[in-house]
């Protein structure tokens, strides 16, 4: 327990000298240990962003100067963004989320393709956001193949193979995983996919940011991200589709984004979502290597003292900053609690599951019996201000 306290209490001094004291306002020690389910603003990405709301609030659509200043403002993200995944800024659409971008990419890329064929591919550990929109096209007439994965939370390829037929049009498999941290085999998943001219989709809201990504290296034709994950602002994600990729727009209105997103663009979002992953594209490499030590660390010492313990999701090829651990013997919720009493902030599953009383339905994919899938405590410490 010593080991515990004295790695919490390293991010609890990171987090107390980050903290300003505002009047009225008690200041506490927050150890914060769930960026995966989002990330505090940047001070630099929030600097940038505030003259959106102010003196530069132009609309993007509009021909006057601060409609130009904002549409500039558009263009400088969207390059950002192309940037940091090796792609051309006329292949990058803004949206609202992360959901939003997977459901864009999805719908769009299913409606515009169903000529060709009604059946898609993707594994039983997808985020919700996946999940529950291939639901809806099931509804829709579309027939859809879930994947296995194994005990590390890896998509079993020979099935992927196998399970490809004529009218497969879609294959869309999670980058990494929120929950596990495990990290795909992507390039392997759209060589297979493209041996059979199959479009393949990856949700990277966990990977972009903490990993390199080069979307032409790897052969992926279209990828979702959301800017709460990298230190940006909550209400804006990207969707990256290559060119030559047919989609339709799934939401009616006006022609924004290239006619494929209707809505006004919510500029100052944009501006930090493009600053947030242009920051945390720098220096990633550097910044991995000092978190690996400390996830390594952390690993070594609790396996050590708690023999019972279990680490969920694959060692190697994981998440640098995700640490999901398994107690047989306490209950997750219990635990929680007692955590946030002493201001420790983790989660035992999915923030966007959270109203849900079901099993993580990842930990009983990878072949967690029901009762021991809601006992696990989930710490994602991959984002240390002072590693930037």
């Amino acid at each position: 327990m010593c080991f515990i306290c004295f790695f919490l209490k390293y991010f609890q001094q990171i987090t107390y000298n980050n903290n300003k004291e505002k009047k009225g306002i008690k200041k506490m020690n927050i150890i914060y240990c769930d960026h995966a389910a989002t990330t505090p603003v940047k001070e630099e990405v929030l600097n940038e962003m505030i003259s959106y709301f102010s003196m530069n609030y132009g609309n993007s659509s509009s021909i006057y100067s601060i409609g130009r200043r904002s549409k500039k403002a558009l263009d400088t993200a969207r390059t950002r963004v192309a940037k940091a995944i090796g792609t051309d800024e006329k292949e990058i659409y803004f949206t609202s989320c992360g959901s939003e971008s997977d459901n864009l990419a999805i719908k769009g890329i299913a409606k515009a393709n169903n000529e060709k064929g009604k059946h898609i591919i993707t594994s039983k550990i997808e985020h919700h956001a996946v999940l529950n929109t291939c639901k809806t096209l099931e509804k829709e007439g579309y027939e859809i193949t879930y994947l296995n994965v194994n005990e590390k939370g890896l998509v079993d390829l020979e099935q992927l193979k196998n399970s490809i037929r004529e009218d497969t049009i879609l294959i869309t498999i999670m980058f990494a995983n929120n929950e596990i941290g495990t990290i795909q085999p992507i390039k392997e998943i759209s060589e297979i996919a493209h041996k059979s001219n199959i479009i393949f989709h990856t949700d990277a809201v966990q990977a972009v940011g903490n990993v390199k990504i080069d979307v032409n290296e790897l052969g992926i034709d279209a990828l979702s991200m959301s800017a709460h994950k990298f230190y940006g602002p909550k209400g804006v994600g990207a969707l990256y589709i290559k060119k030559g990729i047919e989609f339709e727009k799934i939401q009616d209105g006006g022609h924004q984004e290239r006619d494929k997103r209707a809505g006004t663009e919510n500029v100052a979002g944009i501006v930090g979502l493009g600053k947030a992953i242009e920051i945390a594209s720098q220096n990633l490499d550097n910044y991995n290597c000092k978190l690996l030590k400390l996830r390594n660390y952390f690993i070594n010492e609790i396996t050590t003292r708690y023999s019972d313990i279990k680490i969920n999701g694959d060692l190697k090829n994981r998440l640098p900053g995700n640490i999901n651990i398994s107690f047989p013997n306490i209950d997750g919720e219990e635990l929680l609690l007692k955590l946030d009493r002493q201001n420790i902030c983790a989660s035992t599953g999915s923030a966007c599951n959270s109203g849900s009383t079901e099993p993580s339905h990842v930990l009983k994919a990878i072949g967690l019996d029901s009762k021991y899938a809601q006992r696990f405590f989930k710490n994602y410490s991959r984002r240390a201000k002072q590693y930037r």
